[in-house]
């Protein structure tokens, strides 16, 4: 009776892990969709132009939007980012984020993406993702392995808004008009 039910067991294991191996592989295809990423020139005016909305070559931008205010974020070239925006293609997505540590709001994102943790330093406007299915907006630095997903352009009021309690965010995919 127990060889049965391990029997049974394992073949169940095996069912379910092929089945969702398939499904992986789908996900996969989706997040290998073209996407802007920033060039070391437009990283470069990003910084130095800080405040300025600066010039962006992209038919497509993510915005991010926190109460009124909307701040545009460059999304980097790598599969993460290209999930965030096959996940963004399907609708617009709101984050309950919370404060943490006094220089970051982190939200659970609803959904796992592939991540491309590296060790790195965080700055005023990074947006990361975090374990997969977290978003984090940083307001000021911090070192760990995290993958960058975007920089928010303009980071002038960014600190304000963000605020020092708990905020509602919505990220949106717009196309920018010819």
């Amino acid at each position: 009776m127990k060889s049965i039910l391990l029997t049974s067991l394992v073949a169940f294991c095996l069912l379910f892990t092929t089945a969702c191996g398939n499904e992986t592989q789908i996900h996969q295809e989706e997040y290998n969709t073209p996407i802007a990423s920033i060039s070391a020139s437009t990283q470069e005016e990003s910084e130095d132009s800080e405040g300025s909305s600066g010039i962006y070559e992209q038919e497509e931008t993510v915005s991010l939007i926190i109460g009124e205010d909307i701040f545009s974020v460059i999304l980097v070239d790598n599969s993460s980012a290209k999930a965030l925006k096959v996940l963004l293609s399907k609708g617009d997505i709101t984050i309950n984020m919370s404060d943490y540590g006094g220089f970051e709001k982190v939200g659970t994102l609803g959904e796992s993406l592939p991540t491309n943790d590296e060790q790195i330093t965080t700055r005023l406007g990074d947006v990361i993702l975090y374990q997969g299915n977290q978003l984090v907006i940083y307001y000021d630095t911090n070192s760990w392995s995290f993958t960058r997903l975007g920089i928010i352009n303009n980071t002038d009021r960014l600190k304000e808004v963000l605020g020092t309690g708990n905020v509602t965010i919505t990220l949106s995919l717009q196309k920018q008009e010819a």
